[in-house]
């Protein structure tokens, strides 16, 4: 299963790099705007919305988990709401993702495995005492959430945006 959740994933990664180096050329001149509106659906609704303001930002995502959770996420901000506030207030957010065994808790979880204890016996995880650690930290940042006792979900909504960040990173 883990050959095939790679392969998927390995295809995931290919096909977002497509979108995103598609996404971030320049529209030839001449282009249709049919073809354009179609390449950048969502950025043109967007630009329609906050054509009077500075601009926005914003992330969307329609996600269905190998556990079976569905999700569709949408969010946007102003760009003077963004610069206005103190970035440096997402630090504790960002410092819990900043350590790869965090990550592949968070990415084990969104798969299905929710259990301290199924988590705890892979050993590529470091020991039960680091395990425990980490899934605190990624509690405390708000990534994670015990719904039942030795359980751990990501909040659904964070799904969406967790995977914005990893998107972002490619």
């Amino acid at each position: 299963m883990t050959d095939d959740l790679n392969e998927r994933l390995s295809v995931l990664e290919r096909t977002v790099a497509d979108l995103v180096e598609q996404a971030s050329k320049p529209a030839a001149p001449g282009l249709p705007s049919a073809a354009h509106a179609e390449v950048f659906w969502a950025l043109e609704g967007l630009r329609s919305r906050v054509a009077e303001t500075s601009g926005a930002v914003l992330y969307t995502g329609v996600v269905d988990l190998p556990t079976g959770e569905h999700y569709d996420w949408q969010f946007a901000l102003h760009l003077d709401e963004i610069l206005a506030t103190d970035w440096t207030e997402a630090a504790p957010v960002f410092n819990a993702l900043g350590h790869p065994v965090r990550l592949r808790l968070l990415q084990k979880i969104l798969s299905g495995t929710r259990g301290a204890a199924e988590l705890a016996e892979d050993t590529e995880l470091g020991t039960t005492g680091q395990v425990y650690h980490h899934l605190r930290q990624l509690v405390a940042a708000g990534w994670l959430r015990v719904p039942s006792r030795g359980q751990y979900a990501v909040p659904g909504d964070c799904v969406v945006p967790l995977l914005a960040i990893l998107t972002a990173t490619r």
